[in-house]
């Protein structure tokens, strides 16, 4: 059984990474995880070892009308004090500041299909609380021990308002 959220409101993160456009049938996870790895000691500046994945919808995603070959842009990143170096190869993506309800999903990336159906079809339906249109974004950070493993824990970050 899931857990409740917790409710925070973040201030504005700098991210630096690599994005792509991609769709839940046309997965294209693991080529941007490599694209970005390759890159990733050439970033200065980092203020974790956090990494971030995040997801950019566009409006038919809080209107419903999402599916699986619904094109969206993803990006593998890191959090940085600022933009003052980034590499070729590399951009810049500014997560704005929001209210967040913040799940922890415990499990391989198979079963966070159970997770995500628990935020969108029985949390958010019962709260307070509607979609709000900012990137959603996932934390892996000292608990993520890669995808494939079953005591694997990471941060989802969904944007929410109230209602």
């Amino acid at each position: 059984m899931m857990k409740e959220p917790d409710i925070i409101e973040m201030k504005a993160k700098k991210l630096v990474g690599v994005s792509l456009h991609t769709s839940l049938a046309d997965d294209k996870t693991a080529v941007l995880w490599k694209r970005f790895m390759d890159k990733k000691d050439s970033i200065d500046n980092t203020k974790s070892q956090d990494l971030f994945s995040v997801q950019v919808y566009d409006d038919g995603f809080i209107s419903g009308h999402f599916n699986s070959q619904s094109v969206f842009e993803k990006w593998a990143a890191v959090e940085v004090e600022d933009y003052s170096t980034i590499d070729e190869g590399l951009k810049g993506l500014k997560l704005p500041a929001g209210l967040y309800a913040v799940f922890t999903h415990e499990g391989t990336s198979r079963q966070f299909s159970d997770t995500a159906k628990f935020i969108f079809e029985d949390w958010i339906p019962s709260s307070k609380y509607s979609l709000d249109d900012r990137p959603h974004f996932e934390v892996l950070g000292k608990d993520y021990k890669g995808p494939d493993n079953p005591e694997s824990k990471e941060k989802i970050w969904i944007p929410i308002k109230e209602d």
